[in-house]
């Protein structure tokens, strides 16, 4: 299935659809969008082979959480914003309570008992519509969290959780970043520029697993034991970064990227690079599937707001663009090549 499914709502119903029962069925990732920016829910197929503890089918990660009410950067005036449409789920307890729905489904009977669902929890910036105060807060104490360096400190100040982790740099080899508070089939790594960013706002947070024990391998075919990756990077990261991915040893397919349409931009300095980059991106990685994040256009106001340039750039344009740049000799047979899918608020996509 390589269309978006609504499946929070789906599993809210009293009799489930049955091609949603078999869609679960496929032991394939799973992506969710819980609100219409850039909070996501990836569940990852446990391994029948692994350690699991507590016998659950997937393996659920959090990205970015920011449900409901306001953010602000610096101060109010500076800048504050709001989602201009309600998250598809209102609260952490919703999203256990959903995730708990996708294991009842896997395991095909009800679950009674108490617990969270969520395994992880991943921050990919400090900045307050990625890193939300209000929502983490909600998260149980216990659930380790992995996030980026500034991240890391200003969540660890408030105390809360039992573990908070910064995310390491990717350094060619994904097992690296495979660290104690992770199941050995998975790793959360970032791919950023090299030497020293500051900022690190032009990056992305590579969540590889290995689950190639649960793959139909009916042909024998060895690239199938490949482990795989998504790579989640919000504000869009350059290309020439990521030519690191394509010589890991071992070797990464990545499965999905997720990367913005919108070009955002400030009068000196670039935000979110769109889809002209995400382009080049998609076109270096060679993803499964590319996924539209963070292109909410939310309500706000202050200072920010009065410099802030928005151009909304569709596929189309950033092909005919890259025709343009190429000439006759571009890359215009290579557009059916390109899948690129918008995964609305509530909706989930499976990764097969």
């Amino acid at each position: 299935m390589d269309q978006p499914i609504d499946l929070i709502s789906a599993l809210l119903q009293t009799t489930l659809n049955e091609s949603i029962r078999d869609t679960l069925n496929t032991s394939r990732p799973l992506i969710t969008h819980l609100n219409a920016d850039t909070t996501w829910l990836l569940s990852i197929p446990c391994p029948k082979t692994a350690k699991n503890l507590f016998n659950k089918a997937y393996f659920h990660i959090l990205i970015d959480p920011w449900l409901r009410g306001g953010q602000s950067d610096v101060a109010a005036f500076f800048s504050q914003q709001w989602h201009a449409n309600p998250s598809a789920v209102q609260s952490i307890a919703e999203i256990e309570e959903f995730i708990k729905s996708i294991e009842e489904v896997a395991h095909k009977k009800e679950i009674v008992g108490d617990g969270s669902w969520i395994d992880a929890v991943v921050v990919s910036h400090e900045f307050t519509d990625h890193m939300h105060k209000e929502t983490l807060l909600e998260i149980p104490n216990t659930i380790p969290v992995f996030a980026t360096s500034k991240a890391a400190a200003a969540i660890t100040s408030w105390a809360h959780f039992d573990h908070v982790e910064e995310i390491r740099r990717f350094d060619g080899d994904w097992k690296e970043s495979s660290t104690e508070n992770l199941p050995d089939w998975v790793g959360i790594s970032r791919v950023a520029k090299a030497g020293v960013d500051l900022l690190y706002y032009h990056s992305a947070i590579m969540i590889t697993f290995s689950t190639f024990s649960e793959r139909n391998t009916s042909d024998g075919d060895a690239n199938d034991n490949i482990p795989e990756a998504v790579i989640y990077t919000p504000h869009g990261i350059d290309p020439g970064d990521l030519t690191l991915v394509g010589k890991a040893q071992p070797p990464i397919r990545t499965l999905a990227l997720l990367h913005g349409l919108q070009d955002i931009s400030l009068p000196r300095a670039q935000l979110n690079k769109g889809a002209h980059n995400g382009l080049k991106v998609q076109r270096l990685l060679n993803a499964k599937y590319w996924v539209g994040t963070h292109d909410e256009v939310k309500v706000g106001g202050g200072i920010v707001s009065w410099f802030l340039n928005r151009k909304v750039v569709t596929l189309k344009e950033a092909l005919e663009r890259e025709a343009e740049e190429n000439g006759e000799s571009g890359d215009v047979k290579k557009v059916g090549d390109i899948k690129f899918l918008e995964v609305g608020n509530g909706e989930s996509l499976i990764l097969v």
